[in-house]
């Protein structure tokens, strides 16, 4: 692996004006349609500007190159995944685990499915991602895996703060890779294995008396 592997590709600048934020936007839902259509390798930086009538300066200024394009688009993915994980832990706070753990999976698979564009930019980064990125959570997940491990506590005191951030990483990280596995697979396959997904994390938090 070379040393210019090991760069991680980010946004040059974040933007601070509402227009600004709007042309990013923009620019990203551009990003996303073209990567839907034609995939990661045959969009290039200046089909991207092309179709959001943007002069590719204008682009450059934000992202040096398709991989910070990428990143960024995958970061508004998680963003989004955790305003919806914060809004219904909240409604599931109190509801059996069983209740929860359904509820959760099902959320977390509509959303990828109702976002066209989820699996090919997750899929790119996975293939961008070095050994150091693949072995860190982003900030949004660390905060999701934080929210359940206080959720955990909460229903059972007994276990301890420690504990819990390790129950809570260990569901994390399996249900994470069980999902990601089920949306490579077409629909009964899939379903199948989110089920039993289901069933897996269910049973491992109730040894828990959670």
């Amino acid at each position: 692996m070379t040393d210019d592997r090991l760069k991680t590709s980010t946004m040059r600048r974040q933007p601070k004006q509402a227009r600004s934020q709007e042309r990013v936007n923009h620019i990203l839902d551009v990003a996303e349609q073209l990567f839907i259509e034609l995939g990661y390798e045959q969009t290039t930086t200046r089909a991207i500007a092309t179709r959001a009538e943007v002069p590719v300066g204008s682009l450059y200024q934000f992202f040096p190159d398709k991989e910070a394009i990428v990143r960024a688009l995958a970061d508004r993915y998680f963003e989004q995944e955790y305003r919806m994980f914060v809004q219904l832990h909240a409604e599931l706070i109190d509801v059996k685990i069983d209740t929860y753990v359904d509820r959760m999976i099902d959320a977390f698979q509509h959303f990828a499915d109702e976002h066209l564009g989820y699996r090919a930019v997750l899929s790119q980064l996975i293939d961008l991602m070095t050994a150091t990125d693949a072995s860190q959570m982003n900030e949004y997940d660390q905060l999701m895996l934080l929210g359940l491990a206080e959720f955990l506590e909460r229903r059972n005191p007994e276990l301890g703060a420690s504990r819990c951030e390790l129950i809570a990483t260990t569901v994390f990280k399996a249900a994470n890779e069980l999902l990601w596995l089920a949306f490579t697979r077409d629909i009964p396959h899939r379903q199948a294995l989110i089920a039993e997904t289901k069933t897996l994390i269910t049973a491992y938090l109730k040894t828990y008396n959670v």
